[in-house]
């Protein structure tokens, strides 16, 4: 049971039969394989159907990929390695539009922080005051 899953985070697993698949030539140089081979994979997922979301994770993956995902892959020669990439990267873009980015809160320096801050700021001033020249003794 588990191989028919795409498991894209601890909480959430696609089946893959939600999975759309579709078989083109691959355009560029090749030859006669390029030609006659199906090799370049396009995967779609449908978001909006999909009845393996709940509704907080369909909401989320709405808002930031749209009701339909899809990937095309055409980087190797053969047709079941650009389908493991495929699928591969599916799951980065589901994962990584999944991911709730912690929200930051603003702090305040310690008390030594702005200690060490002032005194680095001193030897600056130090430092710069004995490049300058010598004043002129007034006679």
């Amino acid at each position: 049971m588990e191989e028919d899953l795409l498991r894209v985070s601890r909480t959430c697993a696609v089946p893959l039969a939600e999975l759309e698949w579709r078989f083109t030539a691959s355009g560029g140089p090749g030859g006669q394989h390029a030609n006659r081979s199906n090799t370049r994979a396009e995967l779609r997922f449908d978001i909006a159907r999909s009845p393996s979301l709940g509704p907080v994770q369909r909401a989320r993956l709405l808002a930031r990929l749209g009701p339909v995902v899809r990937v095309v892959v055409d980087d190797e020669r053969s047709q079941l390695r650009n389908r493991d990439i495929a699928v591969q990267r599916l799951r980065e873009r589901l994962a990584e539009a999944l991911r709730v980015q912690p929200t930051r809160r603003p702090t305040t320096p310690t008390a030594g922080a702005r200690r060490r801050r002032l005194a680095t700021k001193r030897r600056r001033g130090e430092l710069k005051q004995g490049r300058r020249p010598p004043e002129p003794d007034e006679p």
